[in-house]
């Protein structure tokens, strides 16, 4: 991993760095010499127990917190600071993009995918090999070992990135005992296997790269979301400029991966939560009422399991004018969770929103 000069400004007191992950990992049997770049905020302790992995969404990036070259505030800027749930005077906070990144061309961006490059100077396109969720976890594992720490203190993230923290859970709960999912399922139901996934392949099919992230809007803020944001906007233009930076191919890529998801093949028949109870593992999920990705039933069912068996599960719901986005633009109803689940405090029950340090903040 190497750490490279910050370029844009951080927190006060815990300016972020910018660092590649350099490694060379195994996709589908075929080598690959893979750069991921990321941000980190924050110090790690002389004991190195306080490392948080906060995951990135579907279209995001590594740009977490601070502000990206532009001053647009991380996607989770409200939650990542001195004194703010994810505290950086406390916890070294650490983000890093995916493979196929769906902004590879964006400034700053680094991942490795079809539209980057092979070793021979073309673009890998369709030679790049399919990779899965236990290839990105093997590749946050490399993560963990090169910063020097046995185990993260919390791994934590919305939307994919709540998948993310879940695969976490589901492969190495003793090396994450503390998960937080927001806006996310324990796996890709019928919306997204059915519905999304097959309407995303047909609008490809056209080439455009525009026209994916209508769709992935449409679901993304439903309705309501759209009609908030895009009243007195322009819908178009806000495409258009972040057709810019995405890449069809990766839009594609993390579809494919996404579908994947499945938490239950990842745990021992008969007594599937044993390894959860015996890591000590400390849950939090969030899901958004009427979100279009991730119905809340989906969780709420699973985490009545959890908790029959043992598990420390705390589950919260809340409603969002964003609708799914809200797990990035209406962080105040889960912001005391997220506080509580990395202090060792989080009780049973709901929590109250912290609407003192609300604000909406525009995702990077």
């Amino acid at each position: 991993m190497e750490r490279d000069q910050a370029e844009e400004s951080g927190s006060p007191g815990s300016p972020p760095e910018r660092f590649t992950l350099r490694h060379t990992a195994v996709l589908a049997g075929v080598p690959v010499a893979v750069e991921l770049g990321g941000h980190s905020w924050g110090a790690l302790n002389a004991a190195r127990d306080n490392a948080v992995l906060v995951c990135h969404y579907y279209t995001g990036t590594s740009q977490a917190a601070g502000r990206a070259a532009d001053g647009t505030p991380g996607w989770w800027a409200e939650l990542i600071g001195p004194g703010r749930p994810i505290d950086t005077d406390r916890f070294y906070v650490v983000a890093m993009n995916t493979l196929s990144n769906v902004q590879a061309h964006g400034p700053g961006v680094v991942t490795t995918g079809p539209a980057t490059l092979h070793p021979d100077g073309e673009v890998w396109g369709k030679r790049f090999p399919p990779w899965d969720f236990a290839d990105l976890h093997q590749l946050q594992e490399a993560l963990l070992r090169q910063i020097g720490a046995e185990r993260w203190h919390a791994v934590v993230g919305p939307s994919l990135g709540g998948m993310q923290a879940l695969q976490w859970a589901g492969r190495a709960p003793e090396l994450a005992p503390r998960v937080a999912a927001i806006a996310a399922s324990p796996c890709a139901g019928p919306v997204l296997q059915g519905a999304f996934g097959p309407l995303l392949r047909d609008v490809a099919g056209t080439g455009d790269v525009e026209a994916a992230l209508r769709l992935i809007s449409l679901f993304g803020m439903g309705a309501d979301g759209l009609e908030r944001n895009f009243r007195e906007a322009d819908f178009g233009a806000y495409l258009r400029s972040r057709s810019v930076t995405a890449s069809l191919a990766h839009i594609l890529d993390i579809a494919r991966v996404v579908l994947t998801h499945n938490l239950a093949a990842l745990l021992p028949e008969g007594d599937p939560f044993g390894p959860w109870r015996r890591a000590g593992l400390r849950l939090l999920t969030v899901n958004i009422r009427g979100d279009q990705f991730f119905p809340a039933a989906e969780m709420r069912a699973f985490a009545a399991s959890t908790r029959a068996a043992g598990v420390a599960h705390t589950h919260l719901e809340f409603d969002s004018p964003h609708g799914h986005l809200g797990c990035v633009m209406d962080t105040a109803p889960f912001a005391g969770g997220l506080r509580a689940l990395l202090e060792d405090g989080l009780p049973d029950e709901a929590f109250a929103p912290d609407t003192a340090a609300w604000r909406e903040v525009p995702h990077a």
